[in-house]
């Protein structure tokens, strides 16, 4: 070799991988506003116990749609910075197939709404849980 550094030709399948990672995919914010109605939201928050799921799906963060092994987890997801990221992005309206249109030049532009404060739900921590 020379004083050149050698060329990369073959960049293999990283790129795709990369592209299709789905491994941590969640939900969009508009399904989680759609998960958030009264009606859905008792369901997620008081599900049957499920083996298969992460804390026999007795755990689940509503706003984030993640599962957790025990409430101190939780609790602990609660105070971090994703989930008040999370948060901050569901004060505001979802982007719909009409806002897209409106952008794309077919119709005025409207802002989005602004949904007001969200806050986090609360635990209830079971006797179990408690002695941990």
């Amino acid at each position: 070799m020379g004083r050149y550094a050698r060329k990369k030709q073959h960049k293999g399948d990283k790129p795709l991988k990369e592209k299709y990672r789905l491994k941590r995919k969640t939900k969009d914010l508009d399904q989680i506003q759609d998960d958030m109605v009264p009606s859905k939201s008792e369901s997620l928050l008081k599900q049957d116990v499920d083996l298969d799921k992460p804390g026999a799906a007795q755990h689940y963060c509503l706003h984030c749609a993640k599962y957790f092994i025990n409430a101190a987890a939780l609790k602990d997801h609660f105070k971090g910075k994703p989930h008040k990221r999370r948060l901050k992005a569901l004060e505001t309206e979802a982007y719909t197939q009409e806002e897209a249109e409106r952008a794309a030049g077919m119709g005025s532009y409207k802002p989005p709404k602004h949904l007001g404060k969200v806050s986090t739900q609360s635990v209830k921590e079971d006797m179990e849980t408690a002695g941990e």
